[in-house]
């Protein structure tokens, strides 16, 4: 009885400025990077080993003492260790009765046990009160400082003042805790780490789909049919041609893909009546991955910018200058500047580089250190309303470069419209809605459905 009010009072917060000591099983990479990091904050740190002599790895400042020894001193203890070496813990459950112990693990496969390994510990000592966190931390994030990765900690638990402790440690470590709530949600926190880029799957499939399409048609246009009917063999195009005209229109594409999920929830909520309506399956998970097409969509800017700067390099364009001048020489006769296309030529350029400085600052803005350093509407603003004006840019300067392509009947090989036709479909249909969806008359009840109105106030029970 006297232990276990003893690690009560370890439990109840302290309102002094000394940092309570925090003790750690386990000697590992993990576990003696998060000890160096607790020592650096502040936190007196001892480690429970099987051996209790001084290694040059542990942190210099930290006690190194048996399990029962270290458990003793601290009523926070990490379990830096492996599910299948949690067996050891059973003869301490006297010691570790009312101490807090934090899980860390990681399994080698989603859903490896039927329950969570926090849940499994929990079981093996029901007097302890067991939280998760710290699993979706690296060691080599701790090492370094924490700044270039996530500073996100996932914890949960079923004790409150115990979940607040860690949580309260987390902080102090500059990271920032989420909490995630009972120990039910374990599972779901140590399938995280095993995850390989959930967010981008649709993304990442839709582009390589969308380009292994486009490559194909422009090799069909570009070089077999020119082949067939012209007898020009033009198979280098696939090297730089091909690619310069594919990342430019999937460029643009995605980046009206971005967009046009919520020019379809505007629909809906305003079809509906009510914002208090789940969305279709499909439009939350599109809407939930955005931000991953958008940076598909700005590398296949930035690819096209590259290309485009190597153009002037290619033997093909050089070839073709020359004979230019040849000709020109030949039937002594100059050409002159035409001003207009000099102004189409000018007018394509600036709005490629006005899009794509704005599609730049799209991406910029995304990144976690940049967005957590503005407010809900400095990010709303550049992700909404500059992002709809560099779709305008972009759009325009397709418009621009392959605009009189719409009415040249040469531009039609096979009866197939060029693929600068083809890509501004999507990015056209958005910013025709989205013109439309500003007008007063359609704004105004979309934004008092979006502030709570509803037209039938049934499909809020």
């Amino acid at each position: 009885m006297k232990k276990n009010s003893s690690n009560t009072m370890a439990l109840t917060p302290t309102t002094s400025n000394k940092r309570e000591t925090v003790c750690i099983f386990g000697t590992g990479d993990f576990g003696r990077a998060l000890g160096h990091k607790l020592i650096q904050s502040g936190y007196p740190v001892v480690y429970g080993s099987r051996s209790t002599q001084i290694s040059n790895l542990i942190p210099k400042d930290a006690e190194v003492l048996s399990h029962a020894e270290a458990a003793q001193k601290a009523a926070i203890i990490i379990i830096a260790i492996q599910r299948q070496h949690y067996n050891f813990l059973m003869p301490l459950a006297e010691v570790l009765h009312g101490k807090v112990l934090v899980d860390i693990s990681n399994n080698l496969k989603l859903n490896q046990y039927p329950e969570s390994n926090a849940e499994y510990l929990a079981q093996l000592l029901p007097g302890s009160k067991v939280v998760k966190a710290f699993n979706t931390v690296s060691a080599w994030a701790l090492q370094s400082g924490t700044l270039d990765a996530s500073r996100q900690v996932f914890v949960c638990g079923d004790d409150v003042q115990a979940k607040q402790m860690v949580m309260d440690i987390v902080r102090a470590l500059g990271l920032t805790p989420l909490d995630k709530g009972s120990l039910l949600a374990a599972q779901e926190i140590e399938n995280y780490p095993l995850q390989l880029f959930p967010m981008w799957r649709f993304p990442f499939f839709l582009s390589l789909g969308l380009t292994a399409f486009f490559f194909f048609y422009c090799l069909a246009l570009d070089v077999i049919y020119t082949y067939i009917y012209e007898n020009n063999n033009f198979s280098f195009f696939i090297a730089i041609t091909i690619p310069n005209r594919v990342c430019p229109v999937m460029a643009l594409i995605l980046l009206a893909l971005v967009y046009l999920p919520g020019i379809f929830a505007a629909i809906i909520q305003l079809y509906r009546g009510t914002k208090y309506r789940r969305f279709p399956n499909w439009l939350d998970k599109w809407m939930l991955c955005r931000k991953q097409l958008g940076l598909i969509a700005l590398a296949f800017a930035s690819l096209h910018a590259v290309f485009t700067l190597v153009f002037p390099l290619r033997a093909f364009v050089r070839w073709r200058i020359s004979k230019g001048i040849i000709s020109q020489a030949l039937n002594n006769k100059t050409e002159p500047l035409d001003t207009t296309n000099a102004w189409i030529s000018d007018s394509y350029l600036a709005l490629g580089v006005l899009g794509y400085f704005l599609f730049v600052l799209l991406g910029i803005t995304s990144l976690p250190s940049v967005s957590n350093n503005v407010n809900w509407r400095e990010f709303r603003f550049v992700q909404s309303k500059l992002g709809y004006l560099s779709l305008i840019f972009c759009t325009a300067h397709t418009l621009v470069y392959g605009g009189k392509q719409f009415l040249s009947p040469s531009a039609y090989k096979w009866y197939l419209p060029n693929i600068y036709i083809l890509s501004l479909i999507v990015p056209c249909a958005v910013l025709v809605v989205k013109f439309v969806l500003v007008f007063p008359c359609i704004d105004k009840p979309l934004t008092q459905i979006r502030q709570g109105w509803e037209r039938n106030p049934k499909y809020s029970e």
